[in-house]
Formats: structure tokens, sequence, C-alpha cells
């Protein structure tokens, strides 16, 4: 099975890196310096968690592969401009970002909001010329909106800010991280569902799947924040101890918060497969990575 599961999951970072590249060449103008930028930060690598996402439920539910090729894409350009802006001085102030230089150190401060801006607003052009129904795309761009602006990844990176010189309880962090980083991976899987013919049932699987991977996601970045290095991870650590953060590491320490992150991971994956049988196995190890990764 590891075998397989691995030749699926290169074979979906592989159609999503070649749709993004396409995407790049329709999206930005030819020798613009913003177009350099985003596509810098947009192909510097990086595990394409989201956007594999979308091509596995599309897959588990028979769904349409072009359309999903496109929201994985545009998923990727969405979450790629949010680590741009986070990365700038006026936010978390990152000098490095996958063992580069961060966007705005390769280019400058102002390129680097612009190329932002342009990757955000790219993909809902994206979305809205995906291969599919009107109402599909419609759907498609309601459900990324929902999930990256006010109400979502934008209000969890306002809360994040709020509670900077605070000390937050564990709901606090819990709805912090359910809306900074799981409203985008919970999008991703509603994506995926949306590419194929679903039901109610289908959504409500895929939406309780998404949001504990989405929590586990964060559990396990909070612990790789104080135990791997910076070369690991390819950017810098410590910080949230540095800034005297609250953190699902800091409040129960390391392996408590990775047992939490293992129990939500197999509770998650159990009820998956009751649902879906054999398959769910791609979704299944796919979850159980994200509790052992390294960066």
């Amino acid at each position: 099975m590891k075998n397989n599961y691995n030749k699926t999951y290169e074979s979906y970072v592989k159609r999503l890196e070649e749709r993004l590249e396409v995407e790049c060449k329709l999206r930005f103008a030819a020798n613009s310096s913003v177009g350099k930028a985003a596509h810098y930060s947009l192909m510097a690598g990086g595990k394409r968690v989201r956007g594999v996402l979308v091509l596995a439920f599309c897959d588990l539910l028979g769904g349409n592969s072009e359309a999903a090729e496109g929201f994985g894409a545009a998923i990727e350009m969405l979450h790629c401009y949010s680590l741009i802006h986070d990365d700038l001085p006026c936010m978390d102030n990152a000098d490095t970002r996958r063992g580069k230089p961060s966007c705005h150190k390769k280019f400058s401060e102002a390129t680097a909001l612009l190329a932002g801006d342009a990757l955000l607003t790219a993909a809902f052009e994206v979305l809205a010329c995906s291969a599919i129904s009107a109402d599909q795309q419609a759907e498609a761009c309601r459900c990324l909106a929902c999930a990256a602006g006010g109400r979502g990844m934008v209000y969890g990176q306002e809360l994040d800010l709020a509670f900077e010189h605070k000390q937050p309880t564990e709901e606090d962090l819990v709805r912090i991280h359910n809306h900074k980083t799981g409203d985008l991976i919970h999008a991703a899987g509603l994506l995926g569902v949306n590419s194929a013919v679903h039901t109610p049932k289908d959504l409500a699987e895929a939406s309780a799947y998404t949001r504990a991977i989405g929590l586990v996601f964060q559990i396990v970045d909070d612990v790789l924040d104080c135990t791997a290095s910076q070369e690991e991870l390819g950017k810098p650590t410590g910080s949230d101890a540095a800034a005297g953060k609250l953190t699902f590491a800091t409040i129960h320490g390391v392996d408590a918060a990775m047992e939490r992150a293992e129990r939500l991971t197999e509770e998650a994956c159990q009820r998956l497969s009751l649902a879906y049988g054999e398959k769910a196995d791609f979704l299944v190890t796919f979850a159980r990575s994200l509790v052992v990764r390294k960066k």
C-alpha cells in the first residue's frame, strides 16, 4: 500500500505542478515583475496538501478530473498568497520560506504584496473558468471565498495577531487554528466533492475528515516549531516560544500534543473507512502521514 500511496501522491503533485505552470502563463502578464514574484513563490516546492486533497476526494467519488485540477490549482494559489503575506515584515517578518528567501526578500515588499494580491484574485478566475457547470463554478467560488475571507482564514489570522500579547485558552487556540489553518483544508475537501456528483452524506464525511486533519496539521506544526531545526523545516523555528505565544505544544507539552493529534487522526480515518471502505485507503494513509511529517 505504501508504494501505491507514494506513486499516487507523486502523480497528484505532478498534475498540480503542470496545471499551476499553465495557470501562471494564463493569469499573469508576460515580463511582469509581480508575475515573476508570484511564480517564484508558487513554484518553490511544498507538499501541495490542499491540492492533493482536492484530487483525492474527486477520485474517491469518481469526479471530473480536469475540473478538480483547476480547483486544486486555485486553492494552491490562494494558499501561496497567504504565505507571501504572512512572511511580510508587518506580519511574521520571516526571511525564508521553504529554504529560500521569502518573496519580499527576493523581490521587494511592494512587489511581494502585489504578488499575493495577484495570486488571490487569479485563484477565483481559475475557479470561474473550470471545465464544469456554472452552478458548480459558483459553488466553488463561494466555498473558497468563505474559507479564505473575513469569517475564515483571514479571521483566523486576525485572532492570531490579537492574542500575540495575551494568553489564549485552549478553546481560543482551537478557534484560531480552525480558521487560520483548518478552513482552507476544509475547503479543499469540499472542492473535491464538488467536482463530482455527490450527496449530503459525502459533504458531511468530507467535512468531518478535513476538520480533524486541519487541527492535526496545526498541532504538528506547533510541535515541529519546538523540535525541528531550521534546515529541516526550511523556515525559522522557535518563533512561537521567542514571541511568548501559547501553542498546543506549550500548553500540553510535545508528547501530549502528539497524542491528541494521533487520536484525532485515527477517529477521522475510522469514520472515512466505514463510509467508503477500501476506496478511502489513500485518504487514510494521507491523514496518518500528516502526523509523522518532519516538515
